[in-house]
């Protein structure tokens, strides 16, 4: 699959998670087969975009393969401008958020609020893209909500637009993240235009992967909850799209290799204090594919602020498992 010049070397992305695909996520994810990890959403609000949290966001700074930073925003002038300002800052892909269906965000009209106004997702796009001589992606949902999927109209939209590809997540801003993902809306918008599409939502096994390629002939699969105290999940599903055969799960050394390395770049990443307490949601995941932490252990592991207590904490946490 190809984005604009760039050709990626799997049909595996990992999803923009606002608060979670940060650099040290994002290289832990690429270091395990992810061909692209898409920044979590940059506000285009130009008096956020020096502010430490914005900059943080999309900080690429020694991160391995490609970089792509997600923007969001209602006014295309606004948009445009923040892409330049991403790519100066060593963006290669720029990726225009009209998925996101938080309600923070969609009741400022951003996010899939957006697909309610199709001249506004137009001239966004053409903004945008006429702004950077690097690629554009978008992501969508598949419409508002059940009775309004316009994901098809929007996708020839992007497509004249100019926009190099296309990711589809199979629910309705109305459904947020509840019940099934669907992938025929997902199958129509590949059938319409002739970009790369990728296909999201609810990809939570291999096998769910292999149907979700072969359903909806999509160029490319996003991984996003899933992958969530589980990185090696883009290993196992590379090697079962490649061979049809189920890689050995990840051992207890691994994933504790793994957790040690992501908590030490986190640390590194934000500085002691908050590197700490930014580490707990992500040693809960962890964790979490393992069986739930004693709550007594877990409580510790949460109550400090030091990143050496909770390292040393978490490696001793791993002898409840052996």
């Amino acid at each position: 699959m190809k984005i604009g010049s760039y050709t990626l070397a799997n049909q595996l992305v990992l999803a923009p998670m606002a608060g979670i695909t940060d650099r040290p996520f994002r290289n832990i994810c690429k270091q395990f087969g992810a061909a692209l990890a898409v920044s979590e959403m940059v506000a285009s609000n130009p008096a956020l975009r020096q502010h430490r949290r914005t900059l943080l966001k999309a900080d690429h700074t020694g991160e391995i393969g490609l970089r792509s930073v997600q923007i969001l925003g209602t006014n295309p002038e606004q948009m445009a401008a923040a892409a330049q300002f991403n790519a100066q800052r060593g963006a290669q892909i720029i990726d225009i958020n009209m998925g996101c269906p938080a309600k923070k965000v969609c009741s400022v009209a951003a996010g899939s609020a957006l697909m309610r106004d199709e001249d506004l997702v137009k001239s966004i796009l053409d903004a945008v893209v006429n702004a950077v001589n690097i690629p554009v992606s978008l992501k969508i949902r598949t419409g508002w909500d059940k009775d309004n999927r316009n994901a098809v109209n929007i996708a020839q939209l992007a497509e004249q637009a100019g926009i190099a590809a296309l990711t589809v997540h199979g629910r309705t801003r109305a459904c947020a993240f509840k019940g099934e993902a669907e992938y025929a809306t997902i199958k129509q918008v590949k059938q319409a235009v002739n970009i790369p599409v990728i296909a999201n939502g609810d990809i939570d096994s291999v096998e769910k992967a292999r149907y979700v390629l072969d359903y909806t002939e999509a160029d490319a699969i996003m991984i996003g909850r899933a992958a969530q105290g589980r990185p090696w999940f883009f290993a196992e599903i590379e090697h079962y799209l490649n061979t049809g055969k189920h890689l050995l799960d990840a051992d207890l050394t691994q994933v504790q290799t793994t957790l040690q390395q992501h908590l030490e770049e986190l640390y590194l990443f934000y500085g002691s204090l908050n590197g700490v307490r930014i580490a707990r949601k992500h040693i809960g995941w962890y964790f979490g594919h393992l069986g739930a932490l004693p709550p007594a252990v877990k409580a510790k592991i949460y109550q400090t602020d030091s990143p050496d207590t909770q390292l040393s904490l978490v490696n001793s946490a791993f002898k409840l498992y052996q």
